[in-house]
């Protein structure tokens, strides 16, 4: 597949208005990307879970308009925001080769999020790939309206060409807005970026191909809130801050071997071993900001000490527990369901008090976004 064929060739403009309605939710990397080239294309691969319960919800009206200009408004919560305005500018200005209709209407967006907004969740991540989904269907209305003039369509099913077109389409189009967008499309596991062990591709984020051994089924994802501000750097400026690193090409090298390590720890569930890796990742992606030039310290005092409480607690009681990070001071905390009454407990009694305002998200993973 390449960026041709995702240009949508014909489409019946005299629809005069609808509108489509999804929920996208954020995803958590395991293997971390970090650097990106021209076009939103990775410097090196990553996987994620998708989460469940983290999500966005988003509804977008179309009404038919003249003029030759985008035209848009954003609700965030129920009230109008002019601050997301630029980055959806940005945005249609890099989709409308891939979708010619956008200057045919007016949208109105209309977008929540199930969890705090500047949280350290990955809401562009969410928001994204919701918007992305939403131009989907309006552009699956339109081409389907225009191919029922000429010829009787049938119905979409789940597996079918159609169905890996739209996900494909929409994921890379997600891309385009917000890099890790492409991840949130489906579920429970995406991989981003070509890479030898797994099927994957640069432009859009690609279902996990291999086998998953059952200690990873439902696992779970307790988000600690440490900071719920905004990031000290937005995750554009860290990104381009690789580009002079000393250190980028050993660490897009250890990303490609740590993506050959997670796929037969995911097949064997050896958990041990996937603690390891997710944790090294972790820590590697704060440390490519701690040396960047200029420099970044993202993580809090708080940060540490969960991290420390994590490790005594693993050690003593033999658990499988882990974190990872984002590109901010909150921390994923991953186990298996199996630890879950155990964790939580531990979560409650030692973690909680790190917390900002004692706020943590309990969750999973999920099976990726869906049409409401």
């Amino acid at each position: 597949m390449t960026e041709q064929d995702f240009i949508l060739k014909s489409y019946n403009s005299d629809i005069k208005e609808g509108f489509v309605k999804w929920s996208s939710p954020s995803n958590i990397a395991l293997v971390k990307y970090w650097g990106k080239r021209e076009h939103q294309i990775p410097e090196n691969p990553s996987i994620s879970f998708t989460l469940s319960d983290c999500k966005t919800l988003t509804e977008v009206t179309y009404t038919k308009k003249e003029g030759t200009d985008f035209s848009f408004d954003i609700y965030f919560e129920g009230e109008k925001n002019e601050a997301f305005k630029p980055k959806i500018q940005t945005f249609f200005e890099r989709i409308e080769v891939y979708m010619p209709f956008l200057k045919d209407y007016h949208f109105k967006i209309e977008t929540s999020n199930t969890f705090p907004h500047s949280s350290g969740i990955a809401s562009s991540a969410s928001g994204m790939s919701a918007i992305a989904l939403c131009l989907m269907s309006i552009e699956q209305e339109l081409a389907v309206s225009f191919l029922a003039t000429e010829q009787s369509v049938s119905e979409e099913k789940p597996h079918s060409k159609e169905h890996t077109y739209f996900n494909q389409k929409a994921s890379f189009l997600a891309r385009l807005g917000s890099g890790s967008a492409c991840r949130s499309i489906e579920g429970e596991l995406v991989v981003w970026g070509e890479n030898e062990s797994t099927k994957s591709s640069d432009l859009f984020g690609v279902k996990f191909d291999g086998d998953v051994h059952s200690n990873f089924e439902d696992y779970q994802d307790a988000i600690l809130l440490v900071d719920k501000g905004e990031k000290q750097v937005s995750s554009t400026v860290g990104h381009k801050l690789m580009y002079n690193h000393p250190f980028a090409k050993e660490r897009f090298a250890q990303a490609h071997n740590n993506m050959a390590k997670i796929k037969d720890i995911l097949a064997t569930g050896d958990l041990k071993a996937f603690v390891k890796i997710v944790e090294s990742e972790a820590l590697t992606l704060h440390a490519m900001m701690m040396t960047s030039m200029p420099y970044f310290i993202l993580m809090k005092p708080n940060t540490l000490e969960i991290i420390n409480k994590i490790w005594a607690y693993r050690a003593d009681n033999d658990s499988n527990i882990c974190f990872t990070l984002d590109a901010g001071a909150n921390v994923h905390v991953l186990f298996p369901k199996a630890e879950k009454a155990q964790v939580y407990e531990f979560i409650k009694s030692e973690l909680v008090a790190y917390c900002q305002n004692g706020h943590y998200i309990c969750d999973s993973i999920g099976k990726g976004a869906k049409r409401l």
